[in-house]
Formats: C-alpha cells, structure tokens, sequence
C-alpha cells in the first residue's frame, strides 16, 4: 500500500471574538490533512495548542517528516500528543472507514451517534455583557459555560445566572485562580448552581490543590493531556476535559477516556476552535462523558460542508 500523507494550513475566522483570561481570538489556524492510498481518502483536522508554544508552522513540519509507511499504532510513538498527531491520527481513522465502507463510528466500535446537549461559552467581558450573552445562549442550549479572569468572578457568575435563571452552568478559570483561595471560590459558586470548576491553577502547579475540600468538582483541563497525566491529577482533580488536540488524537482519546473512569474521574470532553470536521470524532468520545463542550464550530463565522448544527438545544450532524 503507497499511503501518501500531506497537510496543509487553513485559516478560519471567529464570529466576533472568543475571549479567555489569557487573550482574545478572532482567527483561528487549523492544519488539515489528507491520507490517501490511491483508493480511499480519509481527512483529519488540527489545533494548535497555543499555550504548549504549537504552531501551525511547526505541527506542519513534523508531519512532513514521518516516515513511509505510518499507521496508528506506529504513530503514537514517532509523535507527541499535540495537534499534528491529533490530525494524521484523525485522517488515518477516516481512512480506514471508507475501506471498511462503513462509517467511522461503527469502525470505532460505538452505536450511533445520538444528538447531544453541548456547553456554549460566554467569553470573558464586564458583567453586564456577559449577562445579555447568556440570555441570548440560554435560548439555544441548556449548559452554559462562563469564561472566568480571577478577579471579579462571583459578579461575572452573578449575571449570567440572571440571564439565564434555568441553565445548567460550569464554570473555566483557565489557570486564574492560582494564587486565590479556590475552596473560598468554590463555596461562594454553589449559590449559583455551577457543577464544575475547570482548570483553578497553572499547569505545573497542581500541588497547590493538594488537601483543598471543594464543594464543586474541580476539573483538569491544561494539566491534563494524556493518560500520562493521569496519576498527578488523581486526588487533586475529580474530573478531567479530553480534547483530541491535547491527546493527541482519537487512539489515546479513547483509551484516556476508559482509564479515567476506570479511576472514578468524570469526564467532559472539549475541543479547540475548530471545524465540524475537528469537531467530528471527538462528538464520538462525547457519547459516554459527563459534561459535553463541543462549541468550537459553532463559534465560527463560517463552517465546512455538512457542519454541525445545534437544534432545540442538542448538537447533531446535518
């Protein structure tokens, strides 16, 4: 079999702007690649994890440099986990579908994929925005996740609670709270009905959590990549977000997410800005998890053919 893989850069814009304690987004670059054997052609889909210091540029470069001959038991140990495995893995997995001529889910060995409620994120602003966008969201979804920054929180939860008085909410500090006092944070959340707390503090500094009693689950999402990072997470984090870019792909998704629960974490599987066609095989993963946040299509000005829509709050495939 003569597989040729290539790989290729594309820029999506935001519809508006996706902002988080670290910065704002109105682009996004994505790498997208193609494996093909003569036959059949499968696709994957990329994001670069920004705060590992990923780049488009750079995940480009080490696709081109795989060997002939790659599959995915061999690609899991010529790359790392990070967005250029997640791509290749991805395509190789669509590959092997269309030889099989069956879909992709069926391959994976899951039943069909049914429709699902998804987070949708209120990004980082002053309160009062923040409580007319979740008004708006609360007539789309059910979930809501809120952006925080470390100070002023409880005013931002606040308003979105008001906007949106009947939604299920979680709540992403991304790395924010690292020099506050997270059990204070937590219990002053619980008023507001918040079911989760991702990522308190920096990656590499989980030890800072070490004998916290919070009241609201605490979720890895940066200090958890892989299965690799299970073990430093256990007792410090109660649940853990799955994304294939930070996993590296479906192969190591799906085996993080069974040793996980085997560990008693609950899961929430999330993504990146992406297509649909990112998005695609992590709704499979989705389909056994406690929180689902596959939003990053939907916060997208425009969207691959045969996008992902979000009908009467649940998120389907057109």
């Amino acid at each position: 079999m003569n597989l040729k893989i290539t790989a290729t850069i594309e820029r999506w814009p935001v519809a508006g702007a996706f902002v988080i304690a670290r910065g704002a987004k109105t682009l996004v670059d994505v790498v997208m690649v193609q494996a093909q054997d003569g036959k059949h052609s499968g696709r994957g889909e990329g994001t670069p994890i920004y705060y590992n210091g990923e780049t488009a540029e750079g995940c480009i470069a080490q696709i081109n440099a795989l060997p002939p001959g790659i599959n995915r038991a061999s690609l899991q140990q010529i790359l790392p986990p990070g967005a250029a495995r997640n791509a290749v893995d991805c395509a190789l997995w669509d590959l092997g579908a269309k030889r099989a001529g069956v879909p992709l889910w069926q391959l994976a060995g899951f039943a069909r994929p049914r429709p699902l409620v998804t987070a949708m994120t209120v990004s980082l602003d002053r309160p009062e925005r923040m409580e007319a966008a979740a008004r708006e969201l609360s007539r789309r979804t059910s979930l809501i996740k809120i952006k925080l920054a470390g100070e002023d929180d409880i005013a931002r939860v606040e308003a979105v609670r008001r906007g949106a008085p009947d939604a299920r909410l979680i709540v992403d500090a991304n790395e924010s709270w690292t020099n506050r006092d997270i059990a204070a944070e937590a219990t002053a959340l619980v008023h507001f009905g918040v079911e989760l707390i991702e990522q308190p503090v920096r990656r590499g500094e989980d030890h800072r959590l070490d004998g916290i009693v919070s009241p609201i689950p605490l979720g890895a999402d940066e200090s958890l990549h892989d299965r690799s990072d299970l073990a430093r997470c256990h007792g410090r984090y109660q649940a853990i977000n799955i994304k294939l870019d930070k996993a590296g792909g479906l192969t190591e998704a799906l085996a993080l997410r069974a040793e996980a629960q085997a560990l008693g974490f609950k899961v929430m599987v999330g993504c990146m800005l992406a297509t649909s066609l990112g998005i695609a095989p992590a709704f499979l993963v989705a389909q056994v998890a406690d929180w689902v946040d596959l939003d990053g299509a939907l916060l997208l000005a425009k969207d691959r053919d045969r996008p992902l829509i979000l009908t009467g709050g649940l998120l389907s495939y057109s």
